[in-house]
């Protein structure tokens, strides 16, 4: 199955010329209980600039405050403080425009059991206000392959077949800016790649796209620009190349050609450890300690090499490392 885009976006408002798609500025959500006593203070201070034409990874653990932040932008859950703009529109002095130019995707797959995607998508497109004229039901239901399945009921569509009609609806009405929450949670890898090129597809179009995801592979991979939230706030946010420079530490592995039952002192003295197999494991920093100067340690120890590999660190390192030093 290949996912292809077949209608022109030039409809809606690529013509601005600001360069940031969305901005998000001191956003704070309290929620509160009875007689307004503080329950939880979800979102405290949310700064993100994302800029237009980008992959933006917005990550973070469970409970760390993203479903929230996509919630207000898609009108879902009030703002406590701050300021949104979306697409050059202030959500509270232009809301209509605002929720115009964006379609979010949501994590939760519920459709009535009872409307065919073509009733779905119809109906989606009256709710934007689009003139039958204008809609285009048959070239969206082709572009995220359901026009086999146009007519038949929801309830008889598969996970992924559900998942893309998901992307379908949130495409009605020609979004510049696209928010998709957990999109490939719990499907299989070839829906995971078809989802992933079609999204490609409309980011190469023009469309802003806006992830979250579990999947820190996914975002490594996909997003221009990553910023992580823990317990309400921004703990990071930079290009995905300067967040994985961050971490300044690489994992060498040495297979000698005769296997070790002990590490020699001076391999000892920078921190090797010998695995089950008698191979050497060696972290280490390469600012402190180049990967010439660990293969002459070897050398002075009279270990002859048979294989090597180095690891990077990468993107689960820098969350990890990120949302554990934010505790508390």
């Amino acid at each position: 199955m290949t996912l292809m885009l077949s209608w022109s976006l030039d409809k809606v408002f690529f013509m601005t010329d600001h360069p940031i798609a969305l901005k998000i500025k001191g956003l704070e959500k309290k929620y509160t209980g009875r007689r307004g006593a503080p329950v939880k203070h979800a979102l405290k201070g949310i700064d993100l600039s994302i800029k237009k034409g980008s992959i933006f990874g917005l990550l973070g653990p469970n409970g760390a405050g993203k479903s929230t932040t996509i919630n207000i932008l898609g009108g879902l859950v009030r703002k406590t403080t701050g300021s949104v703009n979306i697409w050059g529109f202030d959500i509270d002095e232009e809301p209509r425009n605002a929720k115009a130019s964006i379609g979010i995707v949501p994590q939760e797959v519920y459709f009535d059991a009872f409307f065919s995607p073509r009733e779905m998508l119809e109906l989606q497109a009256g709710f934007y206000g689009i003139p039958q004229s204008e809609r285009r039901t048959d070239e969206i239901l082709r572009a995220v392959s359901l026009q086999d399945h146009a007519n038949s009921y929801t309830r008889h569509l598969s996970g992924g077949m559900k998942r893309r009609l998901l992307v379908a609806k949130a495409m009605v009405h020609n979004p510049p800016i696209l928010v998709l929450d957990e999109p490939t949670a719990g499907v299989d890898v070839e829906l995971r790649q078809n989802l992933w090129a079609y999204v490609r597809e409309l980011n190469e179009q023009g469309v802003t796209i806006v992830l979250t995801t579990h999947y820190l592979e996914e975002a490594e991979e996909l997003c221009d620009e990553i910023a992580i939230i823990n317990h309400g706030e921004v703990v990071a946010c930079d290009s995905t190349k300067n967040l994985l420079g961050q971490v300044d530490e690489k994992i060498i592995t040495i297979r000698p050609k005769t296997a070790l039952s002990s590490l020699p002192d001076k391999l000892q003295k920078i921190s090797a450890k010998l695995n089950v197999t008698g191979e050497i494991i060696i972290q280490f920093s390469p600012s402190n300690l180049s990967i010439g100067q660990i293969l002459q340690i070897t050398q002075d120890c009279a270990i002859e090499i048979a294989d090597l590999s180095t690891q990077e660190s990468d993107l689960e390192d820098i969350f990890l490392q990120l949302t554990s030093s934010n505790k508390g």
